[in-house]
């Protein structure tokens, strides 16, 4: 490989620089140096190509293209004109088009590689909403590292994950990619994620850059229809989207994606509220930089915002959107805004040094094929270890929702088992959806994991009974859903009469789920439930395991199933993991992220609601109509965030608090007993939530604020402690500064959002 003449200059300055450290320190100071002289360096034209993402559309290993569109591509990446690219893939396919940068273009500036690495690489973990259901940092972080690892062996360095949108709409797709409804939540897995992708120094081959997204408010589209209007308060904005961004902010995420909708009449490219006061002011994000999502710094002319090319680049770009993907706004006005002095050198110099700041922290400079290691790819890919994994975040993802008379969990001798449901034989739908480069069919699918797992193999029969789709299963193609077709009854029947016990899968299709896959149904779809109806008559004791990607409204079958697990879209080891928990070889621990509307119309449904001046608790309405609610469902969700049930049961008892008031500048003690009072060893999720009973601006019933994972033996009781200070209390106010306000405070303790025990104190000046 040739030597660039920037990379020779960069060489001298470097001379007498510290050595790297951890890139989840600031870093930006260690790189300076460096970048200023490769600024230095650049032309406008160069400076401008490092803000531009192309999607790879050839095979870098092949020839070269000869149409149009690509022929310019291959052309710019050669002429120094693009800074990174995604779906492009494989470690020779990546060294190849590293070469035409690397080789060919006058300072040899490497390219990055992104993809959309969101639950996994080739080896699948659950979909991000199931993790999210351990609420345990670990399998967040190590199903990561795996992906990061897979990932960075296949020449990938940067990752479009983790989603930290708040989902409270399970009508939007991407409920399945997100971390749930809550703030506290959220923060806390999406920062295990992005320790898990970059690890403690991102120049390490097995790390990958991560990418909070998407910024910001993209779940809160109205009617939960993808890519659609947000309008929402500050305070909302403030105290419930942003939370998650600034954590993964502090937790040195190495970039930021913008999110496809407005805020308040502004599309997120174009906001300088977000980009430019918020992340790089308030928040001091210095060392990464701000990638659009696909083609929306272009979408803001359809939105309104733009009238052209050149002024949706000078709004994006001013508004502190650093770099853009596929819609090819800056390539065609960034230089001649510059050059007409409507838009600042200086601003055009801060993009490129946070890209080129980040392509420092990736070793990139040091050795531009870093990640294209095929000897790695052949190795470190779909590995028993790695599966071990995948089965270890699996079980721990799966939610205990009923199941009543203890009919779970079931014995692996002597008991005849009919698993029933065309999903249960179905090894490509536990993939999930936004699957990276997982092998189509690979997953253990849930008939093969309870084969594996029973003594005796013949004690288990199948039917398919129904099909749920038909036609391709492909992430760019509509479902087709199949119903009216009862030609498996017969057989699934027949079966269900002859077991001891029935494991019915239901749920969605993996494509069900996903981006652009907005639902205004989101019951069981086909015709699942009325084959469930007809097992029913001929065999009572029915397992249900749930594979989906959002909440799902399913009262009928919390009504009529004796035993339900939720087991989402599990990944590579799905089956396993399910058969793990059916036999009892895990005790189920997970608890919903999300709250169970009981129908659609509760959409958008989560427990941090305000109260209202009219609310189920009004005395002055008892007895009456006008309050608030519906005539045809209760207000409350069929399951509530936090819920999840387990093969033994704890009880709660003796909260105190260490004093009935506090002042800002001290702290509270809450304590509560928790105690196995069942047979069997258990992992229980302690949960502590505020209420802030009188505000400057109208406060939450209750809010996440705390919670421990504990396990505890048959008869074991343990006090568990939570300390409460004044950044617990802390909320951003009317004037939107952060702070406390004094007054009463409610704490409640228990194993979910509903059931819990309630005390109180009062925050005094």
């Amino acid at each position: 490989m040739k030597v660039q003449l920037a990379i020779a200059i960069v060489m001298v300055a470097l001379s007498g620089c510290v050595n790297n450290t951890s890139q989840m320190t600031s870093t930006q100071g260690l790189y300076t140096a460096q970048v200023d002289s490769l600024i230095s360096l650049m032309t406008l034209e160069e400076k401008v190509g490092q803000l531009n993402l192309y999607a790879g559309s050839w095979e870098f290993t092949g020839p070269v293209p000869k149409d149009i569109n690509n022929q310019k591509k291959f052309e710019n990446i050669k002429s120094g004109k693009v800074g990174a690219m995604l779906n492009v893939i494989t470690a020779d396919g990546t060294r190849e088009a590293q070469k035409l940068a690397v080789e060919h273009s006058r300072l040899g500036i490497p390219l990055l590689f992104g993809y959309d690495v969101i639950h996994g690489y080739k080896t699948m973990m659950p979909i991000p909403i199931g993790q999210a259901a351990s609420w345990d940092a670990e399998v967040a972080r190590s199903g990561a590292q795996i992906a990061a690892k897979e990932a960075s062996a296949s020449g990938i360095n940067w990752t479009f994950a983790p989603m930290m949108d708040i989902a409270r709409d399970a009508r939007w797709g991407r409920m399945m990619e997100s971390a749930g409804e809550d703030p506290f939540l959220a923060s806390y897995m999406s920062k295990a994620w992005i320790e898990g992708y970059q690890g403690n120094d991102m120049s390490d081959e097995a790390t990958i850059a991560a990418c909070a997204k998407h910024f910001a408010a993209y779940g809160f589209a109205e009617a939960g229809r993808d890519y659609n209007t947000v309008d929402i308060s500050m305070q909302t904005l403030y105290n419930m989207v942003l939370p998650p961004f600034k954590a993964a902010s502090e937790a040195g995420v190495a970039t930021f994606m913008n999110s496809f909708n407005e805020i308040g009449g502004v599309p997120a490219n174009g906001s300088e509220l977000l980009q430019r006061q918020l992340l790089k002011g308030a928040w001091k994000y210095q060392n990464g930089f701000v990638v659009s999502d696909w083609g929306s710094i272009g979408e803001m002319i359809t939105h309104g915002y733009a009238a052209d090319t050149l002024e949706a680049g000078y709004k994006a770009l001013t508004a502190g959107s650093d770099m853009d993907m596929e819609a090819h706004v800056y390539e065609n006005s960034i230089e001649e805004l510059v050059a007409d002095g409507k838009i600042s050198e200086d601003i055009l110099n801060d993009a490129v040094r946070r890209i080129l700041t980040v392509k420092y922290q990736l070793g990139l400079f040091d050795d531009p094929y870093l990640y294209c290691d095929a000897d790695r790819e052949k190795t470190d890919l779909l590995t028993k270890e790695n599966l071990q994994v995948a089965r270890e975040a699996a079980k721990k993802s799966i939610v205990l929702l009923k199941n009543e008379n203890n009919l779970l969990p079931l014995s692996k001798e002597g008991q005849s088992i009919a698993i029933i449901g065309s999903l249960a034989s179905d090894k490509d739908v536990p993939l999930g959806s936004w699957r990276a480069q997982a092998v189509e069919n690979s997953a253990v699918s849930l008939l093969e994991g309870v084969k594996n797992a029973v003594t005796d193999q013949s004690n288990v029969q199948f039917a398919s009974g129904y099909t749920l789709t038909k036609g391709r299963r492909q992430f760019i193609y509509e479902l087709e859903f199949v119903s009216g077709d009862r030609s498996g009854f017969s057989k699934a029947i027949a079966l269900a009469k002859k077991a001891d016990v029935v494991v019915l899968a239901m749920g969605e299709d993996c494509w069900q789920t996903g981006e652009g896959r907005s639902q205004t149904d989101i019951g069981l779809k086909g015709d699942q439930m009325e084959l469930m109806n007809e097992l029913l008559k001929a065999n009572k004791k029915i397992v249900v395991t749930l594979m989906n990607g959002r909440s799902l409204a399913i009262p009928k079958l919390d009504e009529k199933i004796p035993a339900i697990l939720e087991v989402w879209h599990l990944g590579s080891e799905a089956g396993n993991a399910i058969a793990d928990v059916l036999f009892g070889d895990y005790n189920p621990s997970g608890k919903l992220p999300v709250s169970f509307p009981r129908n659609v119309g509760q959409c958008p449904i989560y427990y941090n609601h305000k109260n209202g001046g009219r609310p189920a608790t009004n005395p002055h309405d008892a007895g009456m109509v006008f309050w608030s609610h519906y005539t045809d469902s209760p207000n409350s969700p069929l399951y509530p965030f936090g819920y999840g049930l387990s093969y033994t049961t704890f009880e709660y008892g003796d909260l105190s608090l260490s004093s009935s008031e506090m002042n800002p500048d001290g702290t509270i003690t809450a304590s509560i007993n928790v105690k196995n009072t069942g047979k069997m060893i258990g992992q229980e999720t302690v949960q502590l939530y505020i209420r802030d009973y009188v505000g400057s601006v109208t406060r939450p019933v209750k809010e996440l604020k705390g919670f421990e994972n504990i396990t505890l033996n048959p008869g074991e009781e343990r006090e568990v402690l939570f300390t409460i200070n004044n950044e617990t209390l802390s909320y951003y106010r009317a004037d939107l500064s952060f702070g406390s306000e004094p007054g009463r405070f409610a704490v409640m303790i228990g194993g979910d959002s509903q059931k819990t025990l309630t005390t109180d104190f009062r925050l005094v000046d």
